[in-house]
């Protein structure tokens, strides 16, 4: 089956004002703006992996993120979730009230210091969890399928590089 083309936010014609329009010679040339273009490329990838578990199994993105994490790093707090995935915490906060009440996460007191919860995947969260898993690295794989071996390996290793130039650049802004 095939996908409609998509014009990417690179593209010549996206450099473009439309008709009778004329972008202020300050604008912000998005399609050359790292955070906008990692950001709409995150939201792609995220809704069209969520496509394929959303209805299945009634999960949002945040939802699924939430059990992603705690599918790797099981026993965390919802602080511990919010910091790993760079999301806001109330969102995770309300992501993972919905998880608890549809049975998909347990909360336990931390045995070191009583006022932490620590979060787990349920056996219906673990399954569903193992069920979205391969269909997630399979579209990975899709994904991936026309970069080779040795640009992807450069890719992480960029992806890397920026995290840590991140976090450099946030505590200098910060100090």
């Amino acid at each position: 089956m095939s996908t409609p083309a998509r014009r990417l936010p690179s593209a010549p014609s996206a450099r473009r004002a439309s008709p009778g329009t004329s972008a202020p010679a300050d604008a912000l040339e998005l399609e050359r703006f790292l955070p906008y273009r990692l950001s709409v490329l995150s939201n792609r990838l995220s809704d069209a992996i969520a496509r394929e578990y959303s209805q299945r199994f009634a999960l949002g993105v945040t939802e699924w993120r939430v059990m992603a994490v705690l599918g790797r790093w099981p026993g965390l707090t919802a602080s511990q979730v919010a910091q790993r995935t760079a999301m806001d915490k109330v969102a995770v906060s309300r992501a993972v009230a919905r998880l608890l009440e549809a049975g998909r996460l347990s909360r336990v007191a931390d045995k070191g210091d009583r006022r932490r919860a620590l979060l787990h995947l349920s056996r219906e969260g673990q399954a569903i969890h193992d069920q979205v898993v391969p269909q997630a690295r399979e579209f990975e794989r899709r994904v991936l399928d026309g970069i080779a071996p040795a640009e992807r390996e450069s890719l992480f290793r960029l992806l890397d590089r920026l995290d840590e130039l991140e976090l450099r650049a946030e505590a200098a802004a910060s100090a």
